[in-house]
């Protein structure tokens, strides 16, 4: 009968170098962020108080477009926020 190899030797397990800290948010990105949430949700009761006439004349529904992809992006902002 044939002999049986001997186990093999696994290297001992070494996990992987940490990450730096995160860095935190420059001053600015609090301010742009809360700003650019106030100015969509502005934007959007502006557009349904004038029935779509303003704040840009002649685009019509196209001004809700606006306003939500201002709070889209203030809202994508804040996870990014530390």
């Amino acid at each position: 009968m044939p002999k049986s190899k001997p186990p093999r030797e696994r290297a001992a397990y070494t996990p992987p170098p940490r990450s730096k800290a995160k860095v935190p948010n420059p001053p600015w990105f609090v301010p742009v962020m809360v700003g650019l949430m106030l100015a969509g949700l502005i934007w959007i009761v502006l557009t349904y108080l004038f029935q779509a006439r303003y704040p840009i004349p002649g685009i019509g529904q196209y001004n809700l477009a606006i306003g939500f992809a201002l709070l889209l992006v203030g809202f994508g902002m804040t996870t990014r926020w530390r």
